[in-house]
């Protein structure tokens, strides 16, 4: 099959956390005034996706803005052999996949550089400024336009004042020498982020101002991320259950910290799967981040959370306030033991945990909040 090299912006977004996110957003930006096409979902494998997507395509699309996953190697250069970006965005360089990616950071950086290597070389790549490990991105070789984002270093497309609403997230960027505001209705500093990807990416296309933020409220949230229900007694639940690496984890909790300010914090985490020999210390790394973010309850569910409580302890977590469990059923029991009146509970781990269930759960014994 040869490869698809297309006349029209084909954007593809790759990265350890945020593709699916951040392809949504540029995505509901670019169809406020373009017929597009975009990947379904998070359907991002080479062979049985985005060799599909090429045939999907027509001649009367606009734009086309899809997500490649690249959890094993050689996954970009097949991706790209298919169809050919012209615009590439790597969002973040993390520990998903670890284990199937030879278990070191070189190599899923390696695996992510592969994006702008294939790729059409005089095209544009977008990369995350605050991310130090995209810092190690061979990107010297590019010979197309780089644009950087980011909130705490220099960028291209920088976000200021940013805020927490009770209902998103409210921020200020610089375009054209005019100061804008955008708001997304999802909440976290690496939701932004990808915000400003989408913005960069739409600025260059010469969308407007109004257009970007018209795309950014109405963009389609992907299930299960950071999705807040608010519950009866005054607790909030912060439904985070499709998936965990060590990165996002961490990024779940800084949410919950900041939502959850004035409520007493649980965190219900699960087993974070794919990370290979590093499994134990990425756990322990979390149990020590929670307690830095000073979490009240820590329950945890799976062989490999175990590692998260003896991080906390070796932080100085009281062993009172722990709890592990492999017993999905038993776990459920002692939650219902658990007072959630004025909580902000957060649920996450891996998609193979199926820690909806547990989402599930919490929602059936607290109810949700009436709306006024």
């Amino acid at each position: 099959m040869d490869t698809l090299r297309l006349d029209i912006p084909t954007i593809a977004i790759t990265g350890s956390a945020g593709k699916t996110t951040t392809k949504e957003m540029i995505a509901s930006i670019l169809d406020t005034k373009w017929d597009i096409f975009k990947s379904y979902k998070n359907n991002n494998n080479p062979s049985l996706h985005t060799k599909k997507h090429a045939q999907m395509i027509e001649p009367w699309h606009q734009g086309v803005v899809l997500e490649y996953g690249m959890s094993r190697e050689g996954f970009g250069k097949q991706h790209c052999s298919y169809i050919e970006p012209n615009i590439s965005i790597i969002t973040s360089i993390g520990f998903a996949h670890m284990g199937a990616l030879g278990g070191n950071l070189e190599n899923i950086v390696e695996a992510k550089s592969a994006l702008f290597k294939y790729m059409k070389p005089t095209g544009t790549l977008l990369i995350n400024s605050d991310d130090e490990n995209s810092k190690l991105l061979q990107t010297d070789s590019f010979k197309g336009q780089m644009i950087t984002v980011g909130i705490k270093n220099k960028a291209d497309y920088q976000a200021i004042n940013v805020t927490f609403l009770d209902n998103g997230m409210l921020f200020q960027v610089l375009l054209d020498n005019h100061l804008e505001e955008f708001f997304i209705p999802c909440f976290g500093n690496f939701n932004v982020i990808n915000a400003l990807f989408a913005i960069a990416v739409s600025h260059r296309l010469h969308f407007t101002p109004s257009e970007i933020r018209k795309g950014l409220m109405n963009f389609e949230k992907p299930v299960r991320r950071l999705f807040v229900k608010h519950l009866r007694e005054n607790a909030i639940l912060v439904d985070d259950s499709y998936s965990a690496n060590p990165q996002a984890v961490k990024a779940a909790i800084d949410v919950l910290s900041e939502i959850g300010k004035d409520k007493k914090k649980v965190v219900i985490l699960g087993s974070m799967l794919e990370l290979g020999h590093y499994s134990t210390k990425f756990h322990e790394d979390i149990g020590k981040y929670v307690v830095m973010n000073k979490i009240d309850t820590i329950l945890t569910y799976g062989k490999d959370a175990k590692s998260i409580g003896d991080g906390a302890l070796s932080a100085g977590h009281p062993l009172a306030k722990l709890f592990h469990f492999e017993d999905r059923e038993l776990l459920h029991a002692h939650i219902g033991d658990i007072t959630t009146s004025n909580a902000a509970i957060l649920v996450k781990g891996s998609n193979g945990m199926k820690m909806n269930m547990t989402v599930k759960y919490l929602v059936k014994k607290n109810g949700l909040k009436k709306k006024n």
